[in-house]
């Protein structure tokens, strides 16, 4: 221990020496780095190597540039690209809406083509490639019938990313340029009524059918919404059931396996077969929390194997009961009339409720008797659970605070029934549920 103490500082001293050296190690790089002679030396290597100056000028690039998709940002554009620069070549440099035709000049090809470019940024400055595809279609020198391609596409984008105003306005001036204004900066006849009617007719089928597509878009997204609220209501509703669920299985169990250990400990010295039997409920009880906590867990990761048992109802009433037995308490049960088909979760309703109430009588009424009732009619089942529990103070009143009972009424009212749950007149404790034997309306 002695030699090993003493080599520890040296070895400290030796790691603190490294670290240091490292880090002049790495100031010396970022000198050299920063140095001018450096920098030409890094211009040098990027004309050699095409590719890691491109990758360079890409990683300098903005966001929105880098994560542009070549099926939703660049292939409309390329298409609009290739359609205008082919049809102003084909038509022998020629090109007019309502205008005389005149030959397209170099500022006319520029125009062209920066309409459909300015169409990548479309989704993220709507209304900037709006207006640079306005003045493409302005100058005499424009093919503007064919720089109208992209205008009308940029229109679309605008009005559809709720810049309703902007588009108007640009649609607005587009027609007016074409109809009378340009006729009069430039020199020209002013195209007669029909043709002015029959471009009035599209420009309103372009507004009507830009708005239809906001419209539907709008409806689409509302419709998405509504269904993730409801995607996240069920969630909630599925974490406020498996939260019940934990607590009724937790809580019984637990409280159960708490009795059963106090009573072994008492009667260890003196009774050993009994708390040989208290000791066998624990793992009776410990063992029915695992399996019933396992299938929970199982639905909550959403595993593709089946549960490893059944969801509790009525059926095993007999074994809870029992094992209520073994925990010191008294209770017998009694159904009465004819069950029918029952729906699955008013078996797990009923079952969960019986569970709490004995929870709660092993908690708070000490070693009470308890009778269980279970009634069926044409229209409701009807539990019942009674104890001879001395009543604290206040004797009469309801209560309900506890997230147990609570959990209870929940579980009746997601059916449509009722619980009840307080003290009787006669002493004791007493809870009453009514569960509709058909699906909750």
């Amino acid at each position: 221990m002695s030699s090993g103490q003493q080599r520890l500082p040296a070895y400290v001293s030796e790691r603190r020496k490294a670290a240091t050296g490292t880090h002049n190690v790495q100031t010396r790089l970022r000198q050299l780095r920063d140095a001018p002679g450096q920098q030409a030396r890094y211009a040098l290597t990027e004309m050699r190597d095409p590719d890691a100056a491109f990758a360079r000028w890409v990683s300098r690039a903005p966001l929105w540039l880098r994560t542009l998709s070549l099926r939703r940002d660049l292939a409309l554009p390329l298409v609009v690209l290739a359609v205008q620069l082919t049809g102003a070549a084909v038509s022998d440099g020629s090109a007019h809406v309502f205008n005389p035709p005149h030959a397209v000049g170099a500022l006319g090809w520029v125009l062209l083509a920066a309409g459909p470019v300015a169409l990548v940024a479309r989704r993220r400055y709507p209304v900037p490639v709006l207006w640079v595809n306005v003045a493409g279609t302005l100058p005499w020198s424009s093919a503007a019938g064919w720089a109208h391609i992209s205008f009308i596409i940029a229109f679309f984008a605008a009005a559809t990313a709720g810049k309703r105003y902007s588009a108007w306005l640009a649609l607005a001036i587009c027609f007016a340029w074409t109809i009378w204004l340009a006729p009069l900066v430039y020199g020209y006849k002013i195209p007669p009524a029909n043709d002015a009617l029959l471009l009035a007719g599209w420009t309103v089928a372009v507004a009507i059918a830009a708005e239809a597509y906001r419209f539907r878009a709008e409806r689409v997204a509302a419709t998405r919404a509504s269904r993730q609220i409801d995607q996240r209501r069920r969630q909630s509703e599925e974490r406020l059931r498996v939260a019940r669920d934990l607590h009724d299985v937790i809580g019984h169990n637990i409280s159960l396996i708490n009795v059963q250990a106090s009573m072994g400990l008492d009667l260890m010295d003196s009774q050993p077969e009994q708390a040989r039997a208290a000791l066998s409920a624990i793992k009776s009880a410990s063992k029915e929390a695992l399996e019933e906590l396992r299938t929970m867990l199982t639905t909550l990761r959403q595993d593709a194997a089946a549960p490893r048992s059944p969801a509790p109802g009525l059926d095993r009433l007999p074994e809870l009961i029992e094992l209520t037995r073994a925990a010191g308490l008294s209770v017998e049960a009694e159904v009465a009339g004819k069950a029918p088909p029952l729906p699955a979760a008013v078996h797990v309703a009923a079952y969960r409720i019986i569970q709490e109430s004995l929870t709660n009588v092993a908690r708070h009424a000490g070693r009470a008797r308890v009778m269980v009732r279970v009634t069926y009619d044409d229209t409701n089942m009807h539990v019942e659970i009674d104890d001879d529990g001395t009543a604290p103070s206040g004797q009469g009143t309801p209560i309900g605070t506890g997230s147990g009972i609570t959990g209870m009424r929940e579980r009746a009212a997601a059916l449509g029934g009722e619980l009840s749950a307080g003290f009787r007149p006669g002493g004791g404790f007493r809870v009453s549920a009514r569960l509709p034997v058909g699906p909750a309306p």
